[in-house]
């Protein structure tokens, strides 16, 4: 089964091409199932690129799901257009009183900010509560990973003395977890950020587990068991040129910025990348939503109760 976004947001001419299975509003009415309600808070400055990469991997499976866009309610973005986000996306305000099956948080850019400093962190912890009994799944992404689990938990964030950037080497820890069903022993996973998580805060937090993790980047993927949550800190949904856009974009403002590891062949930005993480990201993507449909309340007001 395909998933369901507007035909005239642009991840669907993009998913299209690519042979993922996408459905109009119209083609969903005529089906008589009841699609797994998919919600995607994206805190990420461009929108549209980042809609897409995650909309392709939720698209992926044989399950109908219906993704509906999320952004917060008083926050402006200066990188998508008025009418994007007028057209597509509902305010956090607007959506209070619905269930979801899953939630997708992404990452934001702004690592570096203390939590409570950032504009809508109020609004966002009140989206981490509201998880609790209007969402039956919830995964973190990167910054967003790290924002609910210091909200949830006070588990800090550390600032690295660099930017960790490239594609890393990870190793699965729990490989009987269903949620890596499929994983290799070891898989690459892309990596850009400036702080992380540390191993040695979870101590007294029995009920988090480390399903990924990496000797060049430390946590990649945790399991929440009391708040039925994931937390990934790296990103499996990033296209093949999103690390290189990073990178270009860095050194035409003439930022300090290293090239990422482990991502162009020899380490040569004049060679184009491969993406050698998009099987791993379509069976973590597909993983979660399977577990959500194994566990989720057909009736969606049982959720939370």
């Amino acid at each position: 089964m395909p998933i369901k976004i507007p035909s005239s947001l642009p991840a669907f001419d993009v998913l299209q091409r690519e042979g993922v299975m996408v459905m109009a509003e119209d083609a969903a009415q005529h089906q008589d199932i009841r699609p797994l309600q998919i919600a995607l808070l994206n805190l990420m400055p461009m929108k549209i690129a980042t809609e897409t990469q995650f909309a392709r991997l939720i698209g992926a499976g044989p399950l109908q799901i219906e993704l509906t866009l999320i952004s917060m309610s008083k926050h402006r973005t200066r990188n998508t257009s008025a009418e994007h986000m007028e057209s597509f996306y509902t305010k956090f305000s607007d959506i209070k009183d619905r269930k979801f099956d899953g939630l997708i948080i992404t990452g934001a850019p702004i690592e570096l900010l203390d939590f409570e400093t950032v504009t809508y962190w109020n609004e966002l912890t009140e989206v981490f509560d509201w998880t609790r009994d209007h969402v039956h799944s919830t995964l973190g992404v990167c910054w967003g990973a790290q924002a609910m689990m210091n909200y949830l938990y006070g588990v800090p964030k550390h600032e690295l003395p660099a930017k960790r950037f490239g594609c890393f080497e990870h190793r699965a820890v729990q490989p009987a977890s269903p949620y890596l069903n499929g994983f290799a022993d070891g898989l690459v996973m892309p990596v850009s950020r400036w702080t992380e998580a540390r191993a040695e805060d979870l101590i007294d937090l029995p009920q988090i587990t480390t399903l990924l993790e990496s000797n060049g980047s430390g946590l990649g993927l945790l399991h929440d068991e009391a708040q039925n949550a994931l937390y990934m800190f790296d990103h499996l949904e990033y296209d093949i040129e999103t690390l290189k856009l990073e990178y270009d974009r860095d050194v035409a403002k003439g930022d300090p910025i290293n090239v990422p590891a482990n991502y162009y062949p020899d380490d040569d930005p004049s060679q184009p990348p491969m993406n050698r993480w998009r099987a791993h990201g379509h069976l973590l993507y597909g993983n979660w939503i399977t577990e959500i449909y194994r566990t989720s309340p057909f009736d969606l007001d049982a959720i939370g109760s």
